[in-house]
């Protein structure tokens, strides 16, 4: 790997969170970096024989119409021998966005317009860089620590990285469909535990509910129709570029017979996690389990 990381992605991805990690993990780090400056600094660095630390600089939408001669800029590098290593943080637009809300930060793109269509415009902006990194992360899902374990993983450890990451999330639909689902499967076609009274108070982590869902001819047939549909999505979702892939199980709240099956489908992808990243989330478990007793 070479000695100069480029950090850049979607304003919002935790590009901040990041240099504070790298800086942990030993790098020196310089943020917002000018365009016309990566030239001089990458010679700057060559030329150095002191210099041993990695270094990370950070440029993005920030560089504002400059950002568009990085290409060539990057290309010449590369002619020249002197290629660096690309980084590549996002999250989905409802992810930016709610983050955008949360923290009260004004988009850089931002004038009068809404937050949206500038998340739409730096997508287009930096979509050459996307496409020229050699890592993206999605942190739509991503705590701190598990961003930090990433990082550590292939700038530290130098393991092997997953652009593909995928999560498998359970869910009640009386409590609404995940926004940011790309593949909705219903699972109310099974009997429901809810309604046997020694049953309600379980939910799907627990051999109880797991038996019970499981033992209906049916559940196995959706769970080997559904591994068989997967296996055809996932590879051609990787080489069209997808980097995020959210697996929605629902049931009515949430807490059975969705559970069950989604942690069933989560046991079966795991045995091919060589080709990606893989999460399991149950959204809505606890919601009525004060209905449950």
């Amino acid at each position: 790997m070479n000695n100069l990381l480029l950090l850049t992605g979607m304003s919002g991805s935790g590009k901040s969170t990041a240099f504070k990690i790298l800086e942990d993990l030993g790098y020196d780090c310089v943020d917002n970096l000018p365009v016309p400056l990566l030239k001089s600094f990458m010679d700057l660095m060559a030329n150095d024989p002191m210099q041993k630390k990695k270094v990370a600089v950070g440029i993005d939408i920030r560089s504002g119409e400059k950002l568009s001669h990085l290409k060539n800029i990057l290309d010449e590098l590369e002619q020249d021998g002197k290629k660096c290593t690309i980084l590549y943080l996002d999250a989905d637009d409802q992810t930016l966005v709610r983050r955008y809300k949360e923290t009260r930060r004004v988009h850089p793109l931002s004038g009068n317009e809404r937050v949206e269509e500038s998340i739409k415009e730096e997508r287009t902006a930096t979509e050459f860089l996307k496409e020229k990194a050699d890592y993206i992360i999605d942190t739509s899902h991503l705590l701190t620590r598990e961003l930090k374990a990433e990082l550590k993983k292939i700038f530290v450890d130098d393991q092997s990285y997953k652009n593909m990451n995928i999560l498998v999330l359970s869910f009640g639909f009386k409590y609404g469909i995940p926004q940011d689902a790309d593949l909705v499967f219903d699972v109310r076609f099974l009997p429901n535990p809810f309604y046997i009274k020694e049953l309600r108070p379980h939910n799907g982590n627990e051999p109880e509910i797991r038996n019970y869902v499981m033992q209906f001819p049916e559940a196995n047939t959706f769970l080997e129709k559904t591994e068989d549909l997967l296996r055809f999505l996932i590879p051609n979702y990787i080489k069209e570029g997808k980097n995020s892939l959210v697996i929605a199980i629902g049931c009515t709240g949430g807490r059975h017979r969705s559970v069950t099956l989604a942690n069933e489908i989560y046991g079966r992808l795991m045995k091919d996690d060589s080709m990606f990243g893989l999460k399991i989330e149950h959204r809505d478990i606890d919601k009525d389990k004060k209905i449950g007793k």
